[in-house]
């Protein structure tokens, strides 16, 4: 029986390309961990990148990293939650394919013990920061009529936890503003989606995870058994980002090994 879409026999050249040639990615977060690992991924997949953090030494190993490997790199140093370097820098990017809305700080405390300090760096960067990023990019892609928006959600963005009162919220924030967005956008020919790992082994999560308390119990509610790497989150997002995702919008793309399906 032959597979017809629009009256045209499918074959395997129409399928779509999981190939990011040719266009421009903006990570922010991107000096290490996952948002390291994204920009290397995207690069690997055929786009120019652009790297964004706060550190600018960590910025020149990665874009030296894709360099070095042939791809093309720059870096922008920028606090994604001082507003006027965010205006300022990313008015300066002529055209822009793709953002990994990624930077995000993580800080547990218990309610009783919350600082206003932790609660507003949370709410600044974590939220304000996404929305910032997100807004200044939306004014590049809209009037192109294209592009991808890939906010960094969590499995906390699903669930509650102990503990990580704000940052939990801070990622249904993300949820929310995703869905919001994605509807806005959409007219325009903009997509807006997110991604959802589980806890990640990364150099700054690492400790942590080993430790038999918390890790043990991130760990248990992993259905698969294990922790999540970096490639498993970069490969959601070249997916997401790649002309294979082309009508997935608006919706978060879980990477956690079945913890959200209990």
């Amino acid at each position: 029986m032959c597979l017809c879409l629009y009256g045209l026999a499918m074959n395997e050249t129409s399928f779509p390309s999981m190939r990011v040639d040719g266009q421009v990615a903006l990570v922010t977060g991107a000096g290490r961990g996952i948002g390291r690992g994204c920009a290397l991924a995207l690069a690997n997949a055929g786009a120019e990148v652009i790297v964004m953090s706060r550190t600018a030494a960590e910025l020149d190993e990665v874009v030296a990293d894709i360099r070095n490997n042939g791809g093309v790199a720059r870096a922008i140093v920028c606090d994604v939650s001082d507003s006027a370097s965010v205006k300022a820098q990313i008015s300066r990017i002529n055209n822009l394919d793709i953002l990994v809305n990624n930077a995000g700080v993580s800080k547990a405390s218990s309610l009783v013990d919350l600082t206003e300090e932790d609660l507003d760096t949370l709410l600044q960067v974590n939220c304000r920061g996404a929305v910032l990023v997100a807004q200044a990019v939306a004014k590049i892609m809209k009037p192109q009529g294209s592009g991808v928006i890939i906010n960094m959600s969590s499995t906390f963005g699903k669930n509650g936890r102990p503990n990580n009162s704000i940052y939990a919220a801070t990622k249904h924030f993300i949820e929310g503003f995703t869905k919001s967005i994605a509807v806005e956008l959409a007219p325009s020919g903009v997509r807006v989606v997110a991604v959802g790992p589980t806890a990640i082994d990364t150099p700054m999560t690492h400790d942590r995870l080993i430790d038999p308390a918390i890790g043990g119990d991130l760990l248990a509610r992993i259905p698969m058994g294990r922790f999540g790497q970096v490639s498993d989150v970069v490969g959601a997002v070249v997916f997401l980002a790649s002309p294979a995702a082309g009508l997935i919008n608006g919706t978060t793309l879980m990477v956690d090994g079945g913890w959200t399906a209990q």
